[in-house]
């Protein structure tokens, strides 16, 4: 007989950070749960780690069948990239849709949709980070009488600040510790109104405290944003998680097994600015010798200080002040002038000689909802480059402009093999400017000849995995010149590698989990403790059956 299942997702949190809290006795309700059950630590994907992990876990298969790399998908015919959404779950369902057989509850799960085969409650988009999806529930009326008995979460969809304004990160603190508990609140109530095979939450906050609470806590370039008395709101964050799930389990049915885990990890922010504005401007002066889109520096600049303070026009604004005007007045106007003055005068001072790169506050204006990245404003070029950056929130995505594949194609097939080689070698050459030491870790060719228009595959040729020891603010390349210095953004970014802890009568205390264990074991172990079908077609296998004793 199965035994009821509370799962609960911690949204990237980081094993390591969790075990080291755990065992300085900050998470007592984790440490103890651990102590009663069974841990370990599970890997993702390699690549795409912020994109795919919640549609894996939800789906039991690799992002190589369903085809979904994540939100963001390029058009090869309009030269575009464009969000669309959560994975739409025709060909492979949410592992929870299990029809009448079982009693399930969904709260706040992200990057899903609504399913007419899962037999109980479904809020979604409630205060999930990036749901992909609108807020929505089934029954239709159930997300207004949970904001109506609970409220809302402040943070839906503005879970963001400068990681250099205390302020505003004090008041997304605040915003978080509001949903935390508001989360707990529901979930404990839905306890006790039914019994439920599975129970379903993820905390979403854990996802939002990494990337902007990261430098209040751990080593980072601008630790504690140059305040090095100010509180360590990582830890205050994850305390409040540790004291809502205690409050959950209070419901719990006698008897229940709780799943706590993590699909993928978090730590100092080491991806962001080499994807998002390194690799297309790297890419960018290699397709155009001797011209440049974004923060040119000379190479023996000394580099100061990283960058602490920040300007109301935020961190995208910052970025934009650093286009390349051949103009020195155009460059100080930029710098100077308050935005919307500045971008009145812009069009008096009639057309610029320098890079015309599609200005945030424009995209943004028409709609695109990428205009915060600024590998998305090279897209004026990409027509005519032999290869460009892809919007990105991880890894570096490189694009070769294909004969025959794009519509404006320019590398022909045949010689697809040698740009690739010349690329990688082109960024492997780069280098932090301020430690010497080589910015990539390992690039990956995602298509052979064989696979160019394979429609499983992401839209990236190249994805370049950075190094993970420091997070850099300029990079430097023998070919192009100094990238930098830059203003850092998000101070964490996103690790493969997660966790499981389990407890209850399915688990042994002192138990562990192995270590090959894979995020996409997830579903298929969660349909185990319930004891419901598993579909032949997942990738990932149970692992209750390879649990050791310490």
């Amino acid at each position: 007989m199965s035994h009821p299942l509370i799962a609960i997702g911690l949204d990237a949190a980081d094993p390591q950070l969790l075990e080291d809290w755990m065992a300085a006795g900050h998470l007592p309700t984790l440490k103890r749960l651990r102590r009663q059950g069974a841990y370990g630590r599970l890997l993702n994907h390699e690549s795409y780690r912020a994109e795919t992990p919640w549609t894996t876990f939800l789906t039991g298969t690799l992002p190589t069948k369903t085809g979904y790399w994540g939100p963001v998908k390029y058009d090869a015919a309009a030269y575009k990239a464009i969000e669309q959404g959560a994975y739409k779950f025709q060909e492979y369902p949410p592992f929870y849709a299990l029809g009448d057989d079982y009693k399930v509850a969904i709260f706040d799960m992200p990057q899903t949709q609504l399913s007419e085969q899962a037999n109980g409650p479904q809020v979604l988009a409630w205060g999930a980070h990036s749901p992909q999806v609108g807020s929505q529930s089934l029954p239709k009326d159930l997300l207004d009488q949970v904001q109506q008995k609970y409220g809302n979460h402040p943070g839906l969809n503005r879970d963001y600040a400068d990681c250099r304004d205390l302020n505003a990160l004090t008041r997304l603190q605040q915003w978080m510790e509001i949903g935390i508990e508001r989360r707990a609140n529901v979930c404990h109530d839905w306890l006790a109104q039914s019994t439920w095979d599975l129970l379903l939450t993820i905390f979403g906050e854990t996802h939002t405290a990494g990337h902007y609470h990261w430098h209040m806590s751990q080593d980072h370039p601008i630790y504690k944003a140059g305040k090095v008395d100010a509180p360590d709101t990582l830890l205050a964050l994850f305390k409040a998680i540790d004291t809502a799930i205690a409050k959950i389990l209070t419901q719990a049915p006698e008897q229940s097994n709780v799943l706590i885990f993590s699909a993928h990890g978090m730590g100092a922010n080491v991806m962001d600015i080499p994807s998002m504005l390194f690799l297309p401007e790297l890419l960018f002066r290699w397709n155009y010798p001797g011209q440049y889109g974004l923060a040119y520096s000379p190479d023996n600049q000394p580099l100061g200080a990283p960058k602490l303070n920040f300007k109301k026009r935020g961190w995208i604004g910052e970025v934009w002040d650093l286009k390349y005007e051949k103009n020195p007045l155009r460059t100080w106007l930029r710098q100077y002038l308050p935005t919307d003055f500045h971008n009145q005068l812009e069009k008096r001072l009639g057309p610029s000689r320098s890079a015309k790169l599609d200005s945030p506050y424009d995209q943004k204006q028409k709609g695109d909802s990428l205009f915060w990245q600024p590998a998305n404003w090279y897209r004026p070029y990409w027509p005519e480059m032999k290869a460009f950056a892809l919007p990105s929130y991880s890894e570096g995505y490189v694009r070769i402009n294909l004969k025959g594949r794009e519509t404006h194609g320019v590398v022909d097939p045949k010689d697809y093999d040698a740009v690739c080689d010349e690329l990688s070698t082109l960024i492997s050459d780069m280098t932090d400017a301020r430690t010497g030491k080589s910015m990539v870790e390992r690039i990956i060719r995602t298509r052979t000849a064989e696979t160019l228009n394979a429609h499983n595959l992401p839209d990236a040729d190249l994805v370049v995995l950075w190094q993970e020891e420091t997070a850099a603010d300029t990079a430097d390349s023998s070919q192009v010149g100094r990238i930098g210095p830059v203003p850092f953004s998000r101070t964490g970014s996103h690790r493969a590698e997660g966790f499981v802890l389990g407890c209850g009568p399915d688990f042994e205390a002192g138990s562990h989990f192995p270590n090959d264990i894979k995020a996409v074991d997830l579903a298929p172990t969660i349909l185990q403790l319930m004891e419901a079908p598993i579909p032949d077609y997942f990738d990932g296998h149970p692992i209750l059956n390879r649990m050791a004793m310490t």
